[in-house]
């Protein structure tokens, strides 16, 4: 697989929303439900996703770029630090020039302390398939380990609401394939993401199957628009309220809450209720209230006085 910082087209700079950005223009862009008739836009779409995997995790992030890991999220080898010194040797990292690979791994006639088998084995863990298929000096190449099929990967959407979103719920989705899977919402989930469920794909008799990919449709809110794991209310308030200051009633996704805005509040003003949004990773999101001066249907005599006194005022 590609460097899946070239995959998304972001820099190794770019931050956690850049990279989110990224992701959900091309998820969109190859998303195989708009590309019916581009037998390669599945391919994309699923290394997309995976490169999401890595870059939209902080730690899997992380790993990559210190060489831990592969573009895949396959650990990388990294060697024996003092492997040679421990034999009294001066050799570095991944030295193995104290073992000879015939005769049982022995030299010198001291056993090196693994045998044909499982020297054989050790090292073609670390240098692949390579290694086993040539064979030890001398000897015939050995048959390659025959790696299992994959069935195909398939794609499906769940909607969920800002409710569902809020309380972690758990849905029951029935997949291409037939089978019907409880899917538990994830903690900061955007919409459009895709989430990966391994082994639910297409498979076959001695075909592993492939993976179901899961895109997440967020449902319109009548109240609420989702930022992130921020959300937005416009909230109407008395022109009294407005004026005096006081407590008001905030509709939030877990219950109605109080809160107090000050005397004289504009209308278009802004608060941040926190920890009123949705769940992330790294902790819930915030309620951005703005409220809006609700004029009445019906204006008392004092209220008209001090419009005209205010309207006086600014004229003089």
């Amino acid at each position: 697989m590609r460097n899946p910082y070239d995959i998304l087209g972001v820099p190794k700079s770019a931050d956690e929303a850049e990279i989110k950005k990224a992701f959900r223009k091309l998820a969109k862009k190859y998303h195989p439900d708009t590309n019916a008739d581009d037998p390669k836009a599945k391919d994309k779409f699923a290394e997309v996703n995976s490169a999401y995997e890595i870059l939209g995790d902080a730690p899997k992030r992380a790993q990559f770029d210190r060489g831990e890991i592969d573009a895949e999220g396959k650990p990388r080898f990294q060697g024996f630090e003092g492997f040679n010194s421990a034999r009294g040797g001066g050799g570095g990292r991944g030295d193995f020039s104290g073992f000879n690979f015939n005769a049982g791994g022995r030299r010198g006639g001291r056993t090196s302390g693994f045998g044909a088998e499982a020297g054989d084995d050790f090292f073609s863990q670390i240098f692949g398939e390579a290694f086993r298929t040539a064979g030890a000096a001398g000897e015939p190449p050995r048959q390659s380990r025959t790696r299992t099929q994959k069935g195909e990967d398939v794609a499906a959407t769940l909607t969920v609401t800002l409710e569902e979103v809020a309380g972690e719920a758990k849905k029951r989705l029935r997949l291409p394939t037939g089978r019907d899977v409880d899917v538990v919402i994830p903690k900061g989930v955007v919409d459009g993401q895709v989430i990966r469920l391994r082994g639910l794909g297409q498979g076959a008799p001695g075909v592993d199957p492939g993976d179901a990919l899961l895109t997440i449709k967020i449902a319109p809110h009548e109240r609420f628009t989702p930022e992130g794991t921020n959300l937005r209310l416009r909230l109407p308030i008395e022109i009294e309220e407005a004026i005096l200051g006081g407590a008001i009633r905030v509709p939030t996704l877990n219950g109605a809450v109080h809160m107090t805005i000050p005397p004289l509040t504009n209308s278009g003003r802004t608060f941040r209720l926190r920890g009123k949004g949705l769940p992330g990773k790294t902790g819930p999101g915030d309620l951005l209230l703005t409220v809006e001066i609700k004029l009445p249907e019906v204006v008392s005599e004092d209220l008209m006085d001090y419009a005209h006194k205010r309207r006086s005022a600014k004229a003089q």
